[in-house]
């Protein structure tokens, strides 16, 4: 058997090693992600304990639950207490994330 023939099936298995491990990242985890903005609707928040949480550190998340307005899945961001606090399900408006990582909500006023 050539040595040729394992060298490049181990080349190309380090390739595609590489190759999921930055897809991996950048659709799951948000790495260099671009900031996209949706219209969405919030349908519910949420708060949860944080357990082992140090004295000084926030021992509660702050979850909010979105799904766009034209369709499409819901999803839900962790965002910062001032924004749960200011958001209610029912709410609209264009909320900027960038991959799965809340930044803004601009809600829709009714007038």
């Amino acid at each position: 058997m050539p040595t040729s023939v394992p060298i490049i099936i181990l080349a190309l298995l380090a390739i595609a090693i590489f190759c999921f491990i930055r897809v991996y990242r950048q659709h799951t985890v948000g790495e260099n992600a671009p900031e996209k903005q949706a219209e969405v609707q919030i349908l519910d928040k949420q708060s949860s304990p944080v357990i082992g949480a140090r004295q000084g550190e926030d021992d509660e998340e702050y979850w909010i639950y979105v799904q766009p307005t034209k369709g499409g899945p819901k999803r839900e961001f962790m965002v910062g207490i001032h924004y749960f606090h200011a958001l209610n399900p029912g709410d609209k408006g264009i909320m900027t994330y960038q991959g799965v990582t809340f930044r803004h909500f601009a809600r829709h006023r009714d007038e």
